[in-house]
């Protein structure tokens, strides 16, 4: 089969093979994920880098940090690592495993669901102490 046919719309009108499914919204995931983090830690350098230039500077980003909204970043930014972590993990295994793409749609309700337990677990005690919670 050529590429040329593999790429044609499908009979059901609905696009390319990959169109909506689990694999391609983990692809997705697993990008945006990743572009989130690499923003994270280039913010976390350039504010840890400011000490050096103005160490008041410095302490007023830092406290800003503990306000209720970044509170709800940072359990978003821990979403995305659980979520890219445990998504690279599968990608391994599918690349890695023989049995790998036979298992890839199970593999992803795994990670789902890990990553709901472990997510949840943080953000319920996070949360509960960014707002007051101990």
């Amino acid at each position: 089969m050529s590429s040329a046919t593999a790429q044609a719309p499908a009979k059901n009108g609905r696009g390319t093979l990959y169109r909506g499914h689990g694999g391609m919204w983990s692809w997705v995931g697993h990008r945006v994920t990743g572009v989130v983090i690499f923003f994270y830690l280039l913010v976390h350098v350039l504010d840890t880098a400011m000490v050096r230039v103005s160490p008041e500077a410095y302490d007023a980003v830092i406290g800003s940090y503990k306000t209720w909204y970044f509170a709800l970043g940072e359990t978003a930014l821990v979403a995305a690592i659980l979520f890219h972590a445990l998504n690279g993990l599968r990608i391994i295994l599918v690349d890695f495993w023989k049995g790998g793409t036979k298992h890839q749609k199970t593999l992803l309700w795994v990670v789902l669901a890990v990553w709901t337990v472990l997510f949840l677990g943080f953000a319920v005690r996070h949360l509960s102490t960014a707002f007051g919670g101990h």
